[in-house]
């Protein structure tokens, strides 16, 4: 087979890596509104979501959800939404991310057990879906189109 990055790139893919933590998470830069921020790459996350603590910092503007979290730290947790945001994964960009807010402290907490830096937040399967993901696990690469 040819090169996976020739074959994608011809398909106008755009090439971003990330990084593998201690704790096996898949870890990017990313930037939200022209704020950079660490956000792992999570594929079983429905929506992509920061913590309460970076609304300030990424210029969100949070209002009322009704939809209550779910995932690997419980269930039924409160939540707001910050919509229409500009995001940047390398030179992949969108300019219409709606954002879950919810405590992410339980996320950070537990990376802190393993010395591993804390993240602003999760890019989830609404992005990788948009953006016509492709993961190479092997070379940590992920691409988007």
């Amino acid at each position: 087979m040819k090169d996976l990055h020739e074959v994608l790139k011809k398909e106008k893919y755009i090439k971003i890596n990330f990084k593998v933590s201690k704790t096996q998470h898949l870890l990017v830069k990313a930037k939200i509104n022209g704020v950079q921020g660490n956000f792992i790459l999570d594929t079983g996350a429905s929506n992509s979501c920061v913590g309460f603590e970076s609304i300030d910092f990424f210029n969100l503007i949070a209002g009322k959800s009704k939809t209550r979290a779910a995932g690997a730290g419980g269930t039924g947790m409160l939540t707001k939404i910050a919509k229409n945001n500009k995001l940047q994964l390398g030179r992949w960009k969108t300019e219409d991310l709606h954002l879950v807010i919810f405590d992410l402290s339980h996320v950070n907490e537990a990376l802190q057990e393993y010395k591993a830096k804390p993240v602003h937040g999760i890019i989830g399967a609404d992005i990788l879906l948009e953006g016509k993901a492709i993961i190479d696990y092997f070379n940590h690469c992920l691409y988007l189109r």
